[in-house]
């Protein structure tokens, strides 16, 4: 049997290699168990427009069903959050949503949903990454159980959860062309079915609406490297801003009027100050990739910062402790205090645009008052290193176990290893290696007082990779 890997947030492998409809059911028996045993009767099934995510979800849903589980299948492709909010709204057990998330096309992935709507703790994936090691063709019940498979429309609850959410009447007072490329991922429509739904008279451009398993010739993660035609469309006439999803629907980021990219911690900060102005209070939680940027800001207000490891799980743990009023990670993917403990770009697309109705400025200038009231000058990027193999980027993290006394002039004051290797030079600029949890990757995250100091950071650590012994 084929030993299947899961990491920050679920399983992904290259489709018709490692991705098979013969693992795909090893997952869901290893699933099913882990809800059996605990007691539940439930679950809910999703799937993005990655190749063949209709089939693979309907096969894990058969499974669960042989299993003696009612599962309530998407009638379509649908964004996780949404898949996520099924969970809760029908009081399933747990979920299934059959994605690679921001991976390349060729990837196809299952993430895990706990029974309070929202991506599955550690406890949740130990356990079934544990199980489906042992799984054989054998075990995998297929039919003959007592459960079913019932075809789920997802949308008109979660559109009523997103009213709940959002200061609708806010909303009502907003004009303008809202552009929304969601990447020919999952959430194509959602957005404006959104606002036909709730009534708004704002107008919702749409970009790579059409669903497409190729993402249109990107890797659909909102990153400035893939949004070439949000770019331009944001230069080319008025828009109140552009979101960009990713695959299925759960990150976000942003171009504002003009062509300027707004990175996922300037949308933290953004929502943060929502918050704030609606009177809530409540734990800041960021990874440990975040900007330097939220910590402060929150520590301004007077509020708790809790750091954590990269995954989104390890965010839902804390807001599943309580007293949580928001929680983020530096790829895009926010959750906030009153919706489900979840990354929702959709959601947190509605809240920037709360936000704008409230700030009377933009966003650019609410962003420059937020800086300063952090007394932070925030200049961040990071980049990507193609590895062979896992192993790879474990050399790379040894190789630091001596780090330098050094990098591009700065003194290392400290190191961390929480998550990686994140060396810190003063006060103000950091960098960090890290091996992605998704895919064979070496990602570098580079944050200082300026961008060029931010870019002669990765410069110097892509120089420091290419010197160590293949």
């Amino acid at each position: 049997m084929e030993k299947l890997e899961f990491g920050t947030d679920g399983w992904r492998d290259i489709i018709a290699d490692r991705f098979t409809y013969r693992n795909v059911a090893r997952c869901a028996q290893a699933y099913a168990e882990h809800l059996v045993e605990a007691g539940r009767s439930s679950v809910a099934v999703g799937y993005d427009t990655r190749f063949g995510g209709e089939h693979f979800a309907r096969l894990a849903a058969e499974v669960m069903a042989a299993n003696g589980l009612t599962a309530l299948l998407s009638a379509t492709y649908v964004p996780t959050p949404a898949l996520s909010f099924a969970v809760a709204h029908h009081g399933a057990g747990g979920g299934v949503m059959l994605t690679a998330s921001h991976n390349p096309p060729q990837y196809n992935g299952l993430k895990l949903k706990g029974s309070y709507g929202g991506t599955a703790t550690d406890d949740i994936y130990r356990d079934v990454a544990s199980r489906v090691q042992d799984i054989g063709d054998d075990r995998v019940r297929r039919a003959g159980g007592s459960g079913s498979v019932e075809v789920v429309d997802m949308r008109p609850a979660y559109y009523q959860g997103l009213m709940e959410l959002i200061d609708i009447e806010a909303l009502r007072t907003l004009r303008g062309t809202l552009v929304h490329d969601s990447m020919g991922g999952a959430a194509g429509g959602w957005l404006s079915g959104f606002v036909r739904f709730a009534g708004l008279e704002v107008r919702v451009e749409q970009l790579r609406k059409r669903s497409d398993p190729l993402f249109h010739g990107v890797n659909p993660e909102p990153l400035p490297s893939n949004l070439a035609l949000t770019i331009a469309r944001a230069r080319e006439g008025e828009l109140l801003f552009a979101a960009a999803t990713d695959g299925d629907g759960d990150r976000l980021g942003l171009v504002l009027p003009g062509g300027r990219f707004f990175n996922s911690h300037q949308i933290f900060a953004v929502l943060l100050d929502l918050m704030g102005r609606r009177g809530q209070r409540g734990k800041v939680v960021k990874t440990f990739t975040v900007s330097r940027l939220i910590e402060r800001l929150a520590r301004a207000r007077g509020l708790e910062v809790v750091e954590t490891a990269v995954g989104f799980k390890n965010i839902v743990e804390r807001m599943l402790a309580g007293d949580v009023l928001i929680g983020g990670e530096e790829s895009g993917g926010i959750g906030v205090a009153g919706h489900i403990p979840e990354r929702d770009g959709i959601a947190n697309t509605l809240l920037v645009l709360e936000a704008l109705v409230g700030s009377g400025d933009g966003l650019e200038r609410l962003f420059d008052s937020l800086e300063r009231e952090a007394d932070w000058r925030h200049a961040y990027d990071r980049a990507d290193l193609h590895l062979q193999s896992a192993a790879d980027g474990g050399a790379v993290l040894t190789a630091l176990a001596d780090p330098p006394a050094t990098v591009a002039g700065r003194q290392v004051s400290s190191v961390e290893t929480r998550d990686g290797v994140k060396l810190n030079l003063g006060e103000d600029a950091w960098l960090l290696f890290r091996a992605s949890g998704t895919e064979p990757l070496l990602r570098i995250y580079a944050e200082a007082a300026s961008d060029e100091e931010v870019q002669a950071l990765l410069a110097e650590a892509k120089r420091f990779v290419a010197r160590l012994p293949a």
